[in-house]
């Protein structure tokens, strides 16, 4: 493969093409940080790609590739594999649509396929649009759950990475009143042996992962609730006795703010808006996904498809770029945990 092989290979996928995707990833590919720090390319539509970058301003050139072996992985020209041809002239902006679903879902699914004949070492993924991959077709909810089931594996954990704060999650996309019937002792221990399977695989000896509380105050001993006795607090005891090393309950209201202060390696959120708002409002931009327990790496922008001002060259690329790399130093971990 061409470009440095001592740097990882990152295929960065458009996401939906009505939205904001092309635009963040051509701004993306437009950033000389990314180039210093991986070997980058687009999997999207040439055709798409130059209305980014006529958004953009840019002038910089197209290199259309059928695999990453054939890229250059040089500043001022992007790599574009295309999964396919499509009549892109019908792909208006701000709209859901079938075909740019269906462009939307072609993207993921040919970075499976270079994933899983490793082609490649992370993605990076833009956001598509559910409704839109719905009308293509797609079963799945979303990313994580296209990328679980056609890898096969075992599981795919969510982690929000922002700062210091690495927050995992018991459940991501359920009302919250069944994400709170979810977190049993059972599903919440699982969890957990998956966050310490998964650091100790990026080089942590003995992880502390802090488990959030449910309810008000942890329950104050029941007067709030019974969750925190019935499953979480069994689960953290089960926890221990299988050598891991974890605390809580803790309360949600202080977990997130601890965890900053680095009292914590990690914190495993209950359902999905309570670890969501702490990053978020910490710093939106640098709140992004990495999923765990693919064959490869992958990553995300914890933002979506913004179809208001899709077009308008307003866009902000801060998270795409984070979403691109920050999983080169957590692949860089791997790598040097493999070797230890």
């Amino acid at each position: 493969m061409s470009g440095d092989l001592k740097k990882p290979v990152v295929a960065v996928t458009m996401g939906d093409p009505a939205g904001i995707g092309p635009e963040i990833t051509v701004d993306t590919m437009l950033s000389e940080e990314v180039y210093n720090e991986c070997n980058p390319f687009l999997i999207g539509s040439i055709d798409i790609v130059k209305r980014a970058l006529a958004i953009k301003n840019s002038d910089f050139q197209i290199n259309k590739i059928d695999s990453p072996s054939e890229a250059k992985f040089t500043y001022g020209m992007i790599d574009v594999l295309e999964p396919k041809e499509y009549d892109c002239s019908q792909i208006e902006f701000g709209k859901v649509q079938k075909l740019a679903g269906e462009m939307a879902y072609d993207y993921v699914t040919k970075s499976i396929e270079l994933g899983l004949n490793k082609e490649i070492d992370i993605v990076s993924t833009a956001p598509i649009h559910k409704e839109a991959i719905k009308l293509a077709g797609c079963k799945h909810e979303g990313h994580t759950e296209i990328f679980g089931d056609l890898t096969n594996s075992e599981y795919a954990l969510t982690m929000f990475n922002c700062h210091n704060l690495k927050v995992f999650f018991v459940s991501r996309h359920k009302a919250l009143v069944e994400a709170c019937r979810y977190a049993t002792k059972d599903v919440v221990l699982d969890t957990l042996r998956q966050i310490d399977t998964e650091l100790k695989g990026i080089g942590y000896e003995n992880p502390e992962i802090a488990l959030a509380a449910l309810n008000p105050h942890a329950s104050d001993n029941g007067l709030f609730g019974t969750e925190e006795k019935d499953h979480l607090i069994p689960a953290v005891e089960a926890a221990k006795e299988q050598r891991m090393n974890v605390v809580g309950p803790v309360p949600a209201d202080s977990i997130f703010h601890l965890g900053l202060q680095g009292k914590y390696d990690a914190i495993l959120s209950l359902y999905h808006d309570q670890g969501h708002i702490a990053c978020k409002t910490y710093d939106f931009e640098k709140s992004i996904t990495i999923t765990w327990g693919l064959p490869f790496m992958r990553s995300s922008v914890d933002h979506g498809t913004a179809f208001d001002i899709a077009g308008k060259g307003i866009a902000g690329s801060v998270s795409m770029i984070e979403s691109t790399l920050v999983p080169v130093q957590y692949w860089k971990k791997q790598q040097k945990a493999l070797q230890a």
